[in-house]
């Protein structure tokens, strides 16, 4: 193949009039029309001067247009890099300049904004707005609808994507056409996606979960996708009718079963649903399957590797855990200190080899050398064990990990005992400086009413359930936990926020 990426995913759809996107609209664009629209994209991005193996940054909201201008990438050679939509303009300035990226698009509202970023990283500035208009669609309008292919291989670089930089700088984890192209080929065969599944698709494309996964998944397997501009309960259940697959993070499942319109007669024609990016939290599996009578399939993946593990398609789907590693993926839990292999049972770090494993860190081979080992296995700074059927858990990130006076304590473990209590509708455990014993454990609550838990019986039952050592010393209720865009809980911030807790005792 000329360009294995774009043939497998897009160019075989030349010329064919088959629904690829149904928008909010009651319209929709086809295969050709799609592949029309990313061709012309894809002329404007060789006048531009971008060469192939060259960055085009992105910072749009949702729409066909922005998801064309991906497919425009991959058929002209270029390197994607999507951007969060809610970076401002001095994180949006490290990336284009760490990625050398030679053109950014953004929102004609962030325009003025970003035009000084742009100047000074020597790149371009266009824009694409979430209607569809911009400059850069105005450039388009007279390209023609053809593009030839750029050669490529399967070790080229198709996508940057930059990780959260909760710990530092953000790295720019390079993706190869191999890497993209392998897991959706995986993940078709073992979510049994076919030319008639119809994803309801309502997460972001600048990350891994709505772009790589639900786009290049639906793609291969011929489907089509119900686009929404981003998750809105109302639009959501709108549009469950036609759908045959959903694929979201955990808030988008409890905000529908919060919702009395969310009944098994709605999801009668439902095939699946997916859930990632976020534990999902045990009461909401068995409220979903009470509701429904669908069991959702939990996954684990992350910006290095896509996707890793998942529950079986057809089997037990465990509340909990994140399901056996994929075909082709291997998944060990190694020591910590030594790197050495631990038996099943145990908990250390996971380590993942396989062909979804990025190539390394952008301009960062020390970083690189320390997470990614010689002979391929991907240190994830996941921290999790394996059952005796094989089943992976997650039990947090190996920087979450607390150690107090010495001991080992594991927040997840923690966690798990106060999720369970009355009145707590969620619960996060960090680890705070502590005069004593270096670290202590902290636990957050939100109330999942107005009575709101009782602090004094949930410390009681704790004493019965977990060593004392493992015992939170303080507990705080908070209205809510804070979040990324994709539902992860920002375990650091509420360690900047509370890091002086006990700092006055």
């Amino acid at each position: 193949m000329t360009n294995p990426l774009y043939d497998t995913l897009f160019g075989r759809y030349a010329g064919k009039t088959t629904p690829f996107l149904h928008l909010t609209d009651g319209s929709s664009v086809t295969h050709d029309d799609f592949l029309c629209m990313a061709a012309r994209y894809a002329h404007v991005l060789r006048d531009a001067g971008v060469a192939p193996g060259e960055r085009l940054a992105v910072q749009v909201e949702k729409s066909p247009q922005a998801l064309a201008i991906y497919a425009a990438c991959v058929q002209a050679g270029i390197v994607f890099l999507p951007l969060n939509t809610a970076y401002t303009a001095a994180e949006v300035s490290y990336f284009v300049e760490n990625s050398g990226a030679k053109l950014l698009v953004c929102d004609s509202v962030n325009r003025a904004a970003l035009a000084p970023v742009a100047q000074a990283a020597g790149a371009l500035l266009e824009t694409l707005d979430a209607d569809g208009t911009g400059s850069l669609t105005t450039l388009a309008a007279t390209k023609p609808d053809g593009f030839p292919t750029v050669a490529r291989q399967l070790d080229d670089l198709a996508a940057f994507l930059y990780t959260s930089g909760t710990t530092g700088r953000s790295k720019g984890a390079m993706l190869s056409q191999q890497n993209l192209l392998s897991n959706a080929e995986t993940l078709v065969d073992y979510w049994q996606f076919t030319d008639r599944d119809v994803l309801l698709h309502a997460l972001p494309i600048f990350h891994t979960h709505g772009l790589f996964v639900a786009t290049n998944v639906t793609l291969l397997a011929g489907g089509s996708m119900i686009f929404l501009p981003r998750f809105n309960c109302d639009q959501v259940i709108e549009n469950l009718g036609p759908a045959t697959v959903m694929m979201g993070v955990p808030t988008f499942y409890t905000r529908l079963l919060d919702d009395a319109r969310f009944t098994k007669q709605l999801t009668r024609h439902m095939r699946l649903f997916i859930s990632g990016s976020a534990p999902l939290l045990a009461d909401t599996h068995i409220q979903f399957e009470s509701r429904t009578t669908h069991r959702i399939l939990e996954r684990y993946g992350m910006t290095e590797t896509n996707m890793n593990t998942s529950n079986p398609y057809d089997g037990e789907r465990r509340a909990g855990t994140v399901g056996r590693p994929l075909p082709g993926v291997e998944l060990k839990i190694t020591d910590t200190a030594t790197g050495d292999t631990l038996p099943d049972g145990e908990i250390g770090q996971i380590e993942v080899r396989g062909p979804n494993v990025f190539q390394g860190y952008w301009q960062m081979p020390e970083k690189t050398a320390e997470e990614l080992r010689a002979n391929g296995f991907f240190i994830t700074g996941d921290l999790g064990v394996i059952d005796a059927q094989g089943y992976v858990q997650i039990v947090g990130r190996n920087k979450d990990l607390i150690i107090s006076g010495g001991y080992n304590i594991y927040p997840k473990e923690v966690e798990l005992v106060l999720d369970d209590q009355p009145g707590v509708l969620e619960s996060a455990v960090i680890g705070v400086p502590h005069p004593d014993f270096g670290e202590t454990v902290v636990g957050f609550l939100v109330a999942s009413d107005e009575t709101g838990p009782d602090l004094q019986a949930i410390s009681a039952t704790v004493g019965d359930s977990l060593a004392r050592f493992k015992h939170p010393k303080k507990l705080i209720v908070l209205p809510e936990l804070p979040r990324n865009t994709m539902g992860k809980v920002q375990k650091n911030l509420l360690r900047e926020e509370y890091s002086r807790l006990f700092a006055a005792q």
